[in-house]
């Protein structure tokens, strides 16, 4: 029974011999590893500006300096990625770019920070999510961590990272 749910929900699994051809296009693509990135902006400035507030007022005059360190970071990682486009152009993750340049232990470390990163920005994503149908919904809010739970598997961030693991 659970395993037919599993595949009505992610579909049948790839026979081996094709799992080093897949490729996914570029609205996969999207969908599966940039809620790394756009999951870190939507919820980074909402904690940043509760600090901040419970700084007081001192604390909420360096939101100004706060928001121009985050873009100052976010072009940087820009730029990054622009480099390593151009520089792998037929495809280069954290693994390859670190295996090619720094050797296969700093490759091993930089696909493991990677996974952990994946897992990471489901939790706090998944967290954010439930903490706000919560917000929305009072009843609801003694049934967080059981609704959390069961969201956890089909979550699709749990699929980002199944993605993610394949890539290396």
């Amino acid at each position: 029974m659970l395993e037919k749910a599993r595949h009505l929900l992610l579909g049948h699994p790839l026979p081996t011999q094709q799992l080093g051809e897949e490729r996914l296009n570029k609205v996969r693509a999207l969908a599966a590893f940039s809620p790394d990135a756009l999951s870190s902006i939507a919820y980074a400035n909402q904690e940043i500006f509760l600090a901040l507030v419970l700084a007081g007022s001192a604390g909420l005059s360096l939101a100004a300096p706060i928001g121009l360190a985050i873009t100052g970071l976010l072009l940087v990682v820009a730029l990054s990625y622009f480099q390593t486009i151009h520089g792998y152009p037929s495809g280069g993750g954290s693994y390859v770019v670190a295996r090619e340049n720094l050797g296969t232990l700093p490759g091993l470390v930089a696909g493991a920070a990677l996974l952990v990163d994946y897992l990471l920005t489901a939790a706090v994503s998944l967290t954010a999510g439930v903490e706000a149908l919560a917000s929305a919904f009072p009843f609801l809010w003694a049934y967080r961590v059981p609704a959390a739970s069961c969201c956890w598997p089909s979550s699709p961030y749990s699929t980002s990272a199944a993605c993610a693991s394949r890539a290396l």
